[in-house]
């Protein structure tokens, strides 16, 4: 396992549901307190630490006694406002005997799509680590419609990563790392780069109480490396795992940070949005966005697919229909066809009154 050079002032802790409970509804109260004992550890080093904790829509199904997740939108909400309150209560009691306070912080995607509700998001974080608690972060389970979800906390702990600007996460579950299925069958020790390769390591998951799996986890690690955030998955249940990972001698599998991460704003653009629409480009406008930084103009374009107005963030793909760009485009989808291939004089000429003619501004986009 990689050594790090020096100790992170700031850690993401993620906690799957198969973790933290021994069945549906059955919390494992000694593993957790084994955790908040390492984190009280870890903070009493200097480390900041935040939590994302799994485990709401589970414990409601054991208070209501229910062995299957339900399939209904409407269920699952209303068992994760029963579970909530429950796993605040016990991580309250596990942080109590180190006299640490814990603050829920409860989010949605559309939180962190919004920039003045991202940086508010930022801010309260900022201020409730200021005040000495730990946030134990959850997705707003309770209320979270499918338009505004992350999907699985794997995502959204690596987007509270790349908010925060986090040195490390570690994803804690009950796998042992990444393992090589097609291969030696062993755990993965380190991963410099997510290839093709890597990813038909990864498998979902079968856990009634659980969403996402390897695959998820996978996702995470790609938001977050590009942030510059190292990234552990490793197994929860091993003896103090946080303190091992952090001392370079900890089982699992490491993701080594990208060498240079996206700035605020266009990580914020890449991996905080939902794209409204598609612009398509041609063969030789990729090589000029990915390796010459430069913004997209009308002569690349072919096309675009889906509705979206000038302002909205769009997906931006090549001719074989792989997305290698976002960003936000300066052209509604109904103006994209009188703009494709058009020359910059040409442009102006449709747009006399406009000053600035990219139809996404190198500024305003974002390489995946």
């Amino acid at each position: 396992m990689l050594t790090p050079r020096k100790r992170p002032d700031r850690i993401i802790v993620k906690l799957g549901t198969g973790l933290l409970t021994s069945g549906a509804g059955r919390l494992d109260t000694a593993r957790i307190a084994g955790v908040c004992a390492q984190i009280a550890a870890v903070r009493a080093s200097g480390t900041e630490v935040i939590v994302v904790s799994s485990g709401a829509v589970g414990l409601g199904m054991g208070r209501l006694s229910l062995v299957r997740r339900p399939p209904e939108m409407a269920r699952k909400q209303a068992l994760a406002a029963v579970g909530q309150s429950l796993l605040m209560e016990t991580w309250q009691a596990g942080f109590a005997p180190h006299g640490i306070t814990v603050a829920q912080v409860l989010l949605t995607h559309e939180d962190l799509r919004a920039r003045d509700r991202y940086l508010g998001v930022r801010e309260t974080l900022a201020q409730v680590i200021g005040y000495g608690a730990v946030p134990v972060i959850n997705e707003n389970d309770a209320v979270s419609a499918a338009e505004i979800r992350f999907g699985d906390n794997d995502t959204l702990s690596a987007m509270v990563a790349s908010l925060v600007g986090a040195r490390f996460l570690m994803i804690l579950t009950t796998a042992p790392g990444l393992i090589d299925r097609r291969g030696t069958g062993r755990v993965v020790p380190v991963v410099e780069r997510i290839t093709p390769e890597i990813e038909a390591m990864a498998d979902g998951t079968t856990s009634e109480t659980s969403v996402g799996g390897m695959v998820s986890k996978l996702s995470a690690a790609r938001i977050a490396t590009k942030s510059g955030c190292g990234v552990f998955i490793a197994n929860g249940a091993e003896p103090d795992i946080i303190l091992r990972l952090l001392a370079g001698t900890g089982p699992g599998t490491f993701f080594v940070p990208s060498g240079l991460p996206l700035e605020a704003r266009k990580r914020w653009l890449a991996y905080f949005q939902r794209p409204s629409g598609t612009i398509m480009v041609n063969a030789c406008a990729v090589p000029v966005l990915r390796e010459q930084g430069r913004s997209l103009l009308a002569v690349g374009v072919t096309g675009s697919t889906g509705g979206f107005a000038a302002g909205d963030v769009v997906d931006i793909a090549g001719p074989d229909g792989a997305v290698i760009a976002r960003g936000k485009s300066a052209f509604g989808s109904d103006e994209i066809p009188a703009l494709a291939g058009k020359k910059g004089d040409q442009v102006r000429a449709l747009y006399p009154s406009r000053r600035k003619i990219e139809v996404v501004h190198r500024n305003d986009l974002a390489l995946l």
